[in-house]
This record gives structure tokens, sequence and C-alpha cells, in this order.
């Protein structure tokens, strides 16, 4: 029987990849989560709501760093379509998980000083239903 190069991945080692891939996909580094999770799903099936729940987590901790260090910026001044993000608040964050925009949208409201607790619930409920679509889809 051959083995496969990636038989030694176990669950563990797995989901562990999959917190720092979807940790790293929330900032402006490169994570590829999505393809992680696949990956995952792929080797591991059993664990769909785990790896999904996971990657919520890590991608989520990923925004909120992001969230934290704009909100140490001086506001001395209101950047450039800042305002639509004030109006709405932190119901917008639910589009976080939009790549590129997502980033923007969590360092402007922390920037802001939209509240950090609705921000991480609103946050949170974007990136698991994106999570869960993607699972879903995949399986």
């Amino acid at each position: 029987m051959m083995a496969h190069w990636f038989d030694w991945l176990s669950a563990d080692y797995s989901l562990w990849g999959m917190f720092i891939s979807s940790f790293l996909s929330a900032t402006l580094l490169p994570g590829n989560s999505e393809l992680v999770l696949f990956g995952i799903l792929q080797l591991h099936p059993e664990l769909k709501w785990q790896t999904v729940a996971i990657a919520t987590l890590g991608n989520t901790l990923g925004a909120m760093t992001t969230f934290c260090m704009s909100w140490a910026l001086p506001m001395k001044h209101e950047l450039p379509h800042t305002e639509k993000i004030r109006r709405y608040g932190a119901p917008v964050l639910l589009l976080s998980w939009v790549p590129i925009i997502g980033d923007a949208l969590c360092a402007a409201a922390g920037f802001l000083r939209i509240n950090p607790w609705h921000s991480l619930i609103y946050i949170s409920l974007g990136k698991a239903a994106r999570y869960a679509a993607i699972a879903w889809m995949i399986s």
C-alpha cells in the first residue's frame, strides 16, 4: 500500500494548521484558509464542525487584532469613506469576511472606536457563516 505524503497529518495538526491559517487570513498576511479548510475536510470529514469552529475562532481573533491595532491609533482626523461605517455601526462588520474589504472594515471600525463587543459579535457571525457555507459546499 502506497502512503501519501500527507498521511502524517493528524486531526490535531490539521486543526492547529486551520487556526494559524485562518488567523493569518484575517490580517494582511496570506493564510489561504479556504484551501486549508478544503484540505482538512478531504482528510478528516468527520471534523467538519470542529474545523468550522476553529476557522471561525482564528479568523475572528485575527480580525479583532486588526481592530485593536487600529483602535490604538490616535484619532486626529476621520478617514475618507468612514462616515458609512460610523452610520451603520457594528452590523457592517458582518461583511468582515469579504477579502480585502473585510480587513479595511475591521481597521476602520477600530479606528472609529465602534463598540468592541458589538464588533466581536458581528465579526464572529460573518466569519462563521462564511466558513459554514464553504464547508457545506465542499461536503
